[in-house]
């Protein structure tokens, strides 16, 4: 290890954070700004595009030159049925988020839920930006926060203590979600780490932001009674949800028992 990595390798935590908050605002200006509608999500999603593939282009032909560490990640697709089982055990994994997120705040003060509504303004602008929640901003915040920061440290021990770090980090990023955030992030670095896929956390991650968008779809359509609070961020799907997303993820688990398997590094 030359000195110019070993410099650099504790550092990479805190580049990848700095440099992933650095396009996940720009990706943001649009829709804060004077652009607002279709017209500012539209730029949104064009400057994400334009971060993925700068990112892309740093962890597939920079990162790798100088800790050859991370070449023990892999940045090639995973099987169809690998995807699919993932997307499947996502709606299980976003139900038991909200309810750890409920268990824990419970036990500092009392979380006054209410019912959660939405009316057909406020789904069609969900909807837009589910757009970019579910199709962009999981790679670009995978990419930054797991692949970019975890992938150049080659101790188990070491990956863990970063995935608790950038978990902590993307918690903050979402301010008001920070409880769920984290322990969706801690999820995703571990998916990261045990796979040695990116995509396997990319799908997940956007498995569970299209399960949020398609609650909101339920909850409009009357189909069942659901309870949220917005500080911080909670929301509790009714038994339905909770029963459908069991069955779902049993389908999930056999598909990934039957068909995937870490990559080995030589």
């Amino acid at each position: 290890m030359n000195k110019t990595t070993s410099f650099l390798k504790p550092l990479m935590p805190i580049i990848a954070t700095l440099y992933g908050f650095a396009i996940i605002y720009l990706t943001a200006m649009p829709i804060a700004g004077d652009h607002p509608g279709f017209v500012g999500e539209l730029l949104t999603w064009l400057i994400t595009l334009l971060g993925i593939a700068l990112t892309l282009f740093l962890v597939h032909h920079i990162e790798p030159k100088v800790f050859p560490d991370a070449r023990q990640y892999t940045l090639k697709l995973p099987k169809i049925s690998v995807i699919v089982g993932l997307l499947l055990i996502a709606p299980l994994w976003l139900v038991a988020e909200e309810y750890i997120v409920y268990g824990i705040t419970s036990l500092f003060h009392t979380v006054k839920m209410e019912p959660l509504t939405y009316t057909t303004a406020e789904l069609r602008e969900d909807l837009l930006a589910s757009v970019h929640a579910v199709l962009l901003a999981p790679i670009l915040e995978e990419l930054c926060f797991r692949q970019m920061a975890i992938s150049p440290f080659r101790r188990r021990g070491a990956r863990i203590v970063v995935c608790v770090v950038m978990a902590i980090l993307f918690g903050i990023l979402h301010v008001r979600n920070f409880p769920g955030a984290f322990i969706s992030a801690m999820l995703y670095g571990l998916v990261f780490v045990g796979s040695r896929n990116i995509w396997c956390s990319v799908t997940l991650h956007a498995g569970c932001n299209l399960t949020a968008t398609l609650l909101a779809v339920y909850c409009w359509l009357g189909l069942g009674d659901m309870q949220m609070t917005s500080t911080p961020v909670i929301i509790l799907p009714d038994m339905k949800v909770i029963i459908a997303s069991l069955i779902l993820a049993i389908a999930g688990v056999l598909l990934l028992k039957k068909n995937f398997s870490p990559i080995e590094y030589k």
